[in-house]
């Protein structure tokens, strides 16, 4: 399908056209006119509405430039070269371990992104590209982790940081890597997380507010409430007391055995362990 529109004056029959073409080939594909993500600068495919507001939106803020593959409106993944790259590891530890040290993402940036952990091998690709020819103190991915670090740090809104990523494109020289705006920023750091769960306990540890309990207010066993109580001694309904993280070990079973070298120490007790008797 032709997307030069997506480049086009936003005033032209070409935008015009071209905004309706592409209303009618996600009506289609997803068969549905009120839950579709848009595509504007603004939602980067975060947000769902219905076909008519989608249509104001993308005229009056303009359609994300980067979004040139329509995943989110039925159009199939794009094969990566790299999809089956390993990573590897040096002396023990991961070549991109500053990552985790770097990055502070909120857990509801990225969504379902990061449920595949064979994105990660992909998203590790942009680890050896200089974030412009001849850099050699920073990588795209350590470039990006950095600069969205900084945006959690300080609280910039999407739009904010959007805005930066622009600028600090034009500031560096040609031919940088540098995402310009905040979908193609997630895009590449979704595949780095990890899904977790946030569940309700009892400020006691006696329960989880979960299965059977999971409506319940007050802990069958000790009584004490789920809800968190105020300086003015009022319950606040709707607040936890006490939340616990579950991190679900099969996604990240499958990611460490995306390393060559993880894998064998994974697997060492039933390949390589002599049985002597």
């Amino acid at each position: 399908m032709d997307k030069s529109w997506m480049h086009s004056d936003r005033r032209s029959k070409a935008y015009e056209f071209g905004v309706e073409a592409f209303l009618n080939f996600a009506v289609e594909n997803l068969l549905t006119t009120t839950h579709i993500r848009c595509p504007c600068v603004k939602c980067v495919n975060l947000k769902l509405f219905e076909v008519g507001i989608i249509r104001d939106h993308v005229y009056f803020n303009g359609i994300d430039q980067s979004y040139k593959n329509w995943t989110f409106h039925g159009e199939p993944w794009e094969a990566t070269t790299n999809a089956s790259r390993n990573v590897e590891e040096d002396d023990g530890h991961s070549r991109y371990s500053f990552v985790s040290e770097e990055i502070d993402m909120d857990d509801n940036d990225f969504g379902d992104f990061g449920s595949d952990p064979y994105e990660f091998a992909n998203v590790i690709g942009d680890g050896d590209q200089p974030v412009y020819p001849g850099c050699r103190k920073y990588t795209k991915l350590s470039a990006l982790v950095k600069l969205y670090n900084l945006k959690a740090k300080h609280g910039m809104s999407d739009v904010c940081f959007t805005e930066l990523l622009i600028l600090q494109g034009d500031l560096l020289p040609e031919g940088n890597t540098i995402p310009t705006s905040m979908y193609e920023a997630k895009k590449t750091l979704c595949a780095l997380g990890l899904s977790y769960e946030k569940m309700h306990a009892c400020p006691n540890d006696c329960i989880l507010y979960r299965k059977e309990y999971e409506d319940s207010t007050n802990c069958p066993t000790c009584g004490i409430s789920r809800w968190k109580e105020g300086k003015d001694s009022i319950l606040k309904e709707g607040v936890p007391a006490k939340v616990v993280w579950y991190f679900p070990p099969i996604p990240r079973f499958k990611r460490m055995f995306q390393s060559h070298e993880t894998a064998k120490s994974l697997t060492w007790h039933a390949a390589r362990k002599s049985i002597d008797g």
